[in-house]
C-alpha cells in the first residue's frame, strides 16, 4: 500500500463524510438564523429557545434524508471492500 493509495482512500473518507453531514449542518444554519432573526425582532432573549426548533429540523431532516444517507455509506464502503483485496499486495 503506497502513500498515495492512503491519500486518496482519505480523500474520499472525507468526501462521503462531508456530503453526509453537510445537509444536517446546513438544515441547523438555517433553522437557527430563522431563530435569531425572531428573536432580534421580539427582543426574546431566552438562549435556550432555538434547542428544539433544531432538534425537531435535523430530526425531520434525517427522516427525509435517511435513504440517502445510507445509500451513500454503504456504497462507499461497498467500494472500499472490494478495493480491499487488491491494496493487500
Amino acid at each position: 500500500m503506497t502513500s498515495d493509495t492512503v491519500m486518496s482512500m482519505t480523500y474520499m473518507a472525507m468526501k462521503v463524510a462531508l456530503a453526509m453531514a453537510g445537509p444536517l449542518l446546513l438544515v441547523t444554519l438555517v433553522v437557527g438564523l430563522v431563530i435569531s432573526i425572531f428573536q432580534a425582532a421580539t427582543q426574546i432573549n431566552e438562549m435556550t429557545l432555538s434547542f428544539i426548533p433544531k432538534l425537531l429540523a435535523v430530526g425531520a431532516a434525517l427522516v427525509l434524508l435517511g435513504p440517502w444517507l445510507i445509500s451513500t455509506m454503504v456504497d462507499y464502503m461497498r467500494q472500499l471492500f472490494t478495493s480491499l483485496p487488491g491494496l493487500v499486495s
